[in-house]
């Protein structure tokens, strides 16, 4: 038996570990956007059971409007709920959905105003008078939910409870106002600093805001004010749009224009999807606005624009409440009616499950794939329909309901002389009771509270979306924010699927001001966004801080393969020792003292030393690493066990001992230069024994020389990041200019050999990191595609 299950479960496994990717076709060629229009139900318990014929006698009639997926939602979650054993045992749930779809506010207040004259409510499915109390089930639209809950505090209180599903609204928890009605989305309180977390992860500083003009709005702008702030970040622009039509008209151009002309990459978008500026943002997109935009994942929308080309640089980001997986949806809707139900309706209504990595595989990227695919490809490669946040609200919606019912009739039960519960009011009343601490985990495992006033921790999916043409739409999971940790772990993003997805791990640059280059420096101007600076040259007594810039580069993408190649460590090492190269002359500047006097050889001799070990130990990686891959060879266990790391340690210390031996023996002093420029005595730093001068510049040519022999014999081995070209070069640069340096040297006097000296140091100091790390950092900053698991594949299949 336990053999069967494991196999079962080997069976099932991939089901569950495959990323996360969802395709969905818009159909509708009169209008684009996923425009969602209100929809309103009526749930009761009935003391009886519901077959499926129940389903497919109230959905099968309907029309096929988009908003029948929230129907479709509401009869999958009622039907998984009755197989369920343990939960309202005989008791069954039912809900009415009339002929024409769903109620639109007009037919609720119409329903809702009849059933107050005649102070009963009897949906289709109650044949005769009965106490239960009725549940209202409204959204997604809180205007909706708000209007009908006034409606029944004033009317009806007694005999109808309301929950809600869609976005949270903080107006209807309002408990004076709104005594009973339940939101069953969760709060957004997470979201400004989920998404500045995801702006700092992708260096962006300069971004615009539309948002609408309403209490929510205010409140998002505020706390995503705060947060930019706190981590300096500026805005390019803040459109606050009107809710009314006639104010957001006249100004639309206004808008369109500040969008366009904005030198910022990244727009957010924050706003109900039925308002002005779901109206705008549709208008963008087609008139080819190209940005990136972040938003919520009710905007995760489909059009039918055909003639737009794809561009992978410019996406949406939507953030979406995690919630666990629902499978069998498409199952459950195609017992229903198979041919109703067809792969390609279904796929209109929600995201289509995807296997992304079996996709990515045979198509390079999950781009490529969707570029091409065909309608009988995607169907299948497809597995499941997804829930959206709407129809995962509407899932919790059944669970609450059928927790707190059957909460409320095991008491009835054990309460049963005392408690009777006649009428329908005491039935709401003790409903309403249960309904406001009910707390549960529902059956796909996530947790469900209804204690507003508990704090919950908040966790988001972050979905990167594209548009094909012809209404052919792609979404993928590229990570999650979760406050449940520490603030600097919080986000985390799977850059290999955001590569295996698009070709490359970048997001397009959006800053107000590109860093200036080597040799330059910042300056801010008044009046200038803190984010916005220009860039000087750097005066001459003053060192410029490329090295610092490269190794912070290497350190941001320390991750991708080019930083990986050739032992990171080793190049850790290489660009301190570089910075350090480039601080020695500082040593030569000024009033000399002893201890200059000392630091300014020994400090040279031993740093040099290390960068160019450094270098001969990267050379010898190269080496080590085809050796180990011959059969036969041994040398696995001194590329395994770092021995190349030795060779730094060893050639340093010998700098070490030839310095100590120079020191003991004839130190560098203080002198007089009566002789250099008649009439003046210039006090200099004598180097006390030439001799050991020049064994240590001996020791620096021995070791590039070996440096450059190596990196030569390893030039060609086949290698997509091979660096030994660039060592080749750098050693060669490094050796020209200290050989050249002796007979220069010896052909000046005074303060001219100081110059000659500290030209040197930094002469030789850049070559070495423009042979070296220039290239690379090219490719890193403006080839990314080829700094690329994907470029990696590529080239070995070659």
């Amino acid at each position: 038996m336990f053999t069967l299950i494991f196999l079962l479960f080997l069976l099932l496994l991939p089901r569950f570990i495959y990323p996360r990717c969802f395709w969905r076709m818009k159909q509708n060629k009169d209008k684009d956007g996923d425009l969602v229009k209100d929809c309103a139900f009526f749930l009761a318990s009935v003391q009886q059971p519901v077959e499926i014929d129940y389903f497919k006698h109230i959905l099968n009639e309907q029309p096929p409007t988009e908003n029948i997926k929230f129907a479709l939602a509401l009869a999958f979650s009622i039907d998984e709920l009755k197989r369920n054993p343990d939960l309202l045992p005989n008791t069954s749930l039912v809900f009415e959905f009339q002929e024409g779809g769903c109620k639109t506010m007009s037919q609720l207040y119409s329903h809702l105003h009849f059933s107050e004259e005649h102070n009963d409510i009897s949906p289709n499915y109650i044949c005769e008078k009965d106490t239960t109390c009725i549940v209202l089930l409204t959204g997604p639209n809180w205007e909706t939910s708000a209007m009908a809950g006034i409606f029944i505090s004033l009317y009806i209180s007694q005999q109808i409870l309301q929950l809600t599903y869609g976005p949270f609204h903080p107006l209807l928890s309002n408990r004076e106002q709104f005594p009973s009605v339940y939101q069953m989305a969760p709060k957004d309180t997470s979201l400004a600093l989920a998404i500045v977390s995801l702006i700092l992860h992708f260096n962006w500083n300069w971004i615009g805001l539309a948002v609408s003009d309403n209490d929510q709005g205010t409140q998002f702008l505020s706390l995503l004010r705060r947060e930019m702030e706190q981590n300096k970040i500026c805005f390019a622009f803040v459109n606050i749009i009107p809710v009314k039509m006639n104010l957001y008209l006249p100004r639309a151009e206004v808008y369109y224009n500040q969008i366009m002309t904005s030198s910022t990459n990244v727009v957010i978008i924050y706003g109900y999807t039925d308002s002005t500026l779901a109206m705008g943002f549709r208008l963008w997109e087609s008139l080819g606005v190209q940005k990136i935009w972040i938003t919520t994942s009710q905007w995760d929308v489909t059009t039918n624009n055909k003639d737009f080309t794809i561009n992978s640089s410019y996406r949406t980001l939507a953030f979406a409440h995690h919630h666990a997986e629902i499978s069998s949806f498409k199952f459950f809707l195609q017992t229903l009616n198979p041919l109703k139900y067809s792969e390609e309706y279904l796929a209109t209504l929600e995201w289509m499950k995807l296997n992304c990595e079996v996709t990515a595989y045979k198509c390079k990227t999950m781009k490529n794939c969707l570029s091409n695919a065909s309608l009988q490809w995607l169907k299948v490669q497809t597995l499941d329909m997804a829930f959206s946040d709407n129809s995962y609200d509407i899932y919790n919606a059944v669970y609450t309901l059928a927790y707190a019912l059957h909460d409320m009739l095991l008491q009835q039960v054990h309460n049963q002389p005392m408690d009777n519960m006649k009428g329908t009011y005491n039935h709401c009343l003790k409903l309403h009771s249960f309904l406001r601490k009910t707390e549960f985990t529902n059956p796909v495992g996530d947790r469900v509270n209804m204690k507003q006033k508990e704090k919950v921790q908040e966790k988001y999916d972050i979905f990167q979306v594209w548009n094909f043409p012809y209404g052919l739409g792609l979404k993928v999971k590229i990570g999650e924010f979760s406050t449940y940790f520490p603030h600097d772990q919080q986000l985390r993003l799977y850059e290999d699927m955001i590569e295996q997805s698009t070709g490359s791990r970048q997001m397009s640059p959006s800053v107000c001001s590109a860093d200036c280059g080597p040799g330059s420096r910042k300056f801010w101007q008044k009046g200038m966004a803190a984010c916005c600076f220009g860039c000087h040259p750097c005066p001459q007594n003053e060192v410029s801080n490329e090295t610092t810039v490269v190794l912070g580069v290497f350190v941001k993408f320390h991750d991708t393969p080019i930083v990986k190649a050739n032992n990171q460590n080793l190049t850790y090492i290489l660009l301190i020792s570089l910075i350090l190269c480039f601080l020695c002359p500082l040593l030569f500047i000024g009033h000399p003292n002893s201890a200059t006097c000392i630091l300014q050889q020994v400090t040279f001799g031993v740093v040099v030393t290390v960068a160019v070990s450094t270098v001969l130990a990267k050379t010898v990686t190269v080496l080590f690493a085809f050796k180990v891959t011959v059969p036969g060879r041994r040398m696995r266990y001194f590329l395994v066990s770092g021995a190349p790391n030795y060779i730094i340690v060893i050639c340093t210390l010998i700098q070490i001992i030839l310095c100590a031996s120079w020191l003991q023996f004839s130190p560098p002093f203080i002198d007089n230069d009566a002789q250099s420029e008649p009439g003046q005595i210039i006090i200099v730093c004598n180097k006390g024994s030439v001799t050991a001068f020049y064994c240590v510049l001996g020791y620096h040519g021995s070791l590039a020389l070996v440096s450059f022999i190596v990196a030569f014999l390893a030039r060609n081995l086949p290698d997509t990041f091979n660096e030994a070209k660039l060592l080749t070069f750098s050693m060669l640069l490094f050796y020209s200019v200290w050989v050249t340096f002796i007979p220069v040297y010896h052909s000046t006097k005074g303060k001219v050999m100081v110059v000659v000296e500290i030209l040197s140091i930094l002469i030789s100091s850049a070559g070495l990191l423009g042979c070296i790390f220039i290239p690379k950092c090219y490719i890193i900053l403006l080839r990314p595609e080829r700094n690329s698991l994907q470029k990696l594949r590529e080239k070995r299949s070659f």
